[in-house]
């Protein structure tokens, strides 16, 4: 990896973030950026990959990283298709008042979010720059990455197919994957980026990249993932702090038994 090629992965980064902040002043609407946070993601491969040459390992993580990226942008997108701005976008915005939140909002969310970006794709520029063979480790990368990507795919279908049931609505979803951890989406992104890790780390100086996904795993679980939506459940959701207590958090295991019969 050289600092020229670091600098156009910025470069491109930002630019995209730019115009992301741009398109949502006009719309009013800052949680645009959550959709396109994983496209960052392959622009960053492709580009690294294009400079420095094709390689069957390079066109194996291309997939990988295509396959995540686009899935994971489809589904935000139909998602939010329709909806008003983020809950969280829009209790910034009520902060720090309408007048002042359009430029502030580019240093709290988009220029924050391209930085994330550059920091957690450390080991996706290495790989995409040096990898050359499809080795042992990264064989084993692609196996945590599928056992990953296919867990969060799995969860957010089932979570979908339970929201669109309007008989089940108030209720808490406790089965499928869900019934084994409270945030099974989250630990499949998790764990496919601890294969992102194992398809570098055979790389020189590959194993200090093991910030990506720690830093990932980090985020998941105590800032914008299991710890902010376990507050907002747990607060608004009849059931959900028995199914607090029965369920694992984020790693998939046995619900505990219920104390006072059935918990939900």
């Amino acid at each position: 990896m050289s600092a020229s090629l670091l600098l156009v992965n910025a470069g491109a980064v930002f630019g995209m973030m730019t115009l992301l902040w741009l398109v949502s002043v006009a719309r009013a609407d800052a949680s645009i950026v959550d959709p396109w946070w994983s496209i960052g993601f392959l622009v960053v491969t492709l580009n690294t990959i294009a400079r420095t040459g094709v390689t069957p390992a390079k066109l194996l993580l291309a997939g990988m990283v295509g396959l995540w990226a686009l899935r994971l942008w489809l589904h935000l997108l139909r998602r939010g298709h329709g909806k008003p701005e983020d809950p969280r976008y829009a209790a910034f915005r009520e902060r720090y008042g309408r007048h002042r939140y359009w430029w502030v909002s580019y240093f709290q969310v988009f220029l924050l979010q391209g930085a994330l970006v550059l920091v957690i794709s450390a080991p996706l520029q290495l790989a995409a720059a040096w990898s050359h063979t499809i080795g042992l480790t990264q064989a084993l990368g692609g196996l945590v990455f599928a056992v990953g990507f296919l867990f969060e795919a799995l969860a957010d279908h089932q979570l979908e197919a339970f929201k669109r049931d309007a008989s089940r609505r108030g209720q808490v979803l406790d089965e499928g994957l869900w019934r084994w951890s409270r945030h099974p989406n989250y630990f499949g992104d998790a764990l496919l980026w601890w294969g992102f890790w194992l398809f570098a780390v055979d790389l020189p100086f590959g194993w200090a990249t093991i910030v990506a996904p720690a830093l990932m795993t980090f985020l998941l679980v105590r800032v914008s993932g299991v710890a902010m939506l376990d507050a907002h459940l747990g607060r608004t959701k009849p059931g959900y702090a028995d199914y607090i207590r029965r369920t694992s958090a984020f790693i998939p295991r046995r619900k505990r038994p219920a104390v006072d019969g059935p918990g939900q």
